[in-house]
């Protein structure tokens, strides 16, 4: 069982930046990739960016070149730095981490930018 907990969300204005973190417990190194999803009010959940144990990372087009994905193995957290925020990046956002057999979602933590 891994547990997954996000920090890091808050209000921000367009153009700044904020990173988000999240936590890993449990048997995090059982882990093949780790990523960040989004959900925004009346939209399907959809994938930001993804890890893998092996450095291999993805990045919707949305955000390819403004958010990076990176991992501290040491402290077992993911990171989503974003920068040059816009308000279409409101929404909640999730981790997500996969193993062998199972999926685990984190609570969500709730990014706004907004003058």
């Amino acid at each position: 069982q891994v547990q997954l907990v996000e920090s890091g969300g808050g209000l921000v204005q367009p153009g700044g930046s904020l990173r988000l973190s999240c936590a890993a417990s449990g048997s995090p190194l059982s882990l093949n990739a780790m990523g960040w999803y989004r959900q925004a009010p009346g939209k399907e959940r959809e994938l930001v960016a993804d890890i893998t144990r092996i450095g291999v990372t993805y990045y919707a087009d949305s955000v390819k070149g403004r958010f990076t994905i990176s991992t501290d193995n040491a402290k077992n957290t993911v990171y989503l730095q974003m920068n040059s925020l816009k308000p279409e990046d409101t929404a909640v956002y999730y981790c997500n981490a996969a193993g062998p057999y199972s999926v685990y979602w984190g609570q969500g933590t709730q990014v706004t930018v907004s003058s």
